[in-house]
């Protein structure tokens, strides 16, 4: 057992920019982050580089971390998902110019080059296959397809708060499955 498993030793560590602190948290977390990166670019070169930038931003506001509104693990799982929906929306950008005249579609890019994507290859498959259908389905649109929380309301015609804690109440289940404070 690492006296980094304290997540108060771990945070505070981390602030003071300990190396060991560094590698321990990539060690414990970098596995599961990836596998949710990779679902969104659903590329393994350019999921190891958007990883590597989660990373850097992680280390770079470390110190605004607030464990009042969540857990580390979610906290770095917002970062990476932000960092991975950025390179895809970056990608989409780069498709939609050399399309020329053509009129494309942003949602329907993404669902080509995501809910597609064999997922089983990571394992990710079998680990959603333990939610509720129901929020299985809004971590799919959430977290895969790069809808915001709004935009999922909207789509489903479900209130906002209820979207909002279905999607918590999925992450809490999915924690633990992962068995990740």
């Amino acid at each position: 057992m690492s006296s980094f498993d304290d997540h108060a030793i771990l945070i505070n560590a981390l602030i003071a920019r300990q190396d060991d602190a560094y590698e321990y948290l990539y060690d414990r977390y970098s596995a599961a982050l990836y596998g949710i990166v990779l679902k969104i670019v659903t590329d393994t070169e350019e999921a190891g580089d958007v990883l590597q930038d989660a990373f850097i931003n992680i280390s770079q506001k470390i110190n605004t971390y607030d464990a009042a509104k969540g857990t580390l693990f979610t906290w770095m799982l917002n970062i990476s998902r932000n960092k991975a929906l950025d390179a895809l929306r970056k990608k989409e950008r780069k498709y939609q110019i050399q399309m020329d005249d053509q009129t494309v579609n942003t949602l329907e890019i993404k669902g080509a080059t995501n809910t597609n994507y064999q997922i089983d290859s990571i394992g990710l498959q079998d680990i959603l296959n333990n939610l509720r259908p129901d929020l299985k389905e809004l971590i799919e649109l959430y977290y895969f397809s790069g809808l915001t929380q709004q935009e999922i309301t909207d789509l489903k015609g479900m209130p906002l708060g209820t979207v909002k804690t279905n999607i918590r109440t999925a992450m809490q289940s999915l924690r633990k499955i992962f068995d990740i404070n």
